[in-house]
């Protein structure tokens, strides 16, 4: 039983190892995570004149 456990695992890493479609999540993943930095730079760095922005049209309204 523990024999036939261990070469379903070993078949499976093997799968895993081989196997070419993760790179495609993989290089998803990189894409998704340098744009999401890309976003929270922009909001660090824009955030306060945004903040001014929405004030002014606050002001405005009432």
């Amino acid at each position: 039983m523990v024999l036939d456990l261990l070469m379903r695992m070993r078949a499976q890493l093997l799968l895993l190892w081989y196997r070419k479609d993760g790179a495609t999540a993989i290089e998803y993943l990189i894409l998704v995570a340098i744009v999401a930095l890309v976003v929270l730079a922009a909001g660090v760095t824009l955030g306060p004149q945004i903040t001014t922005f929405i004030g002014k049209i606050t002001t405005a309204i009432t």
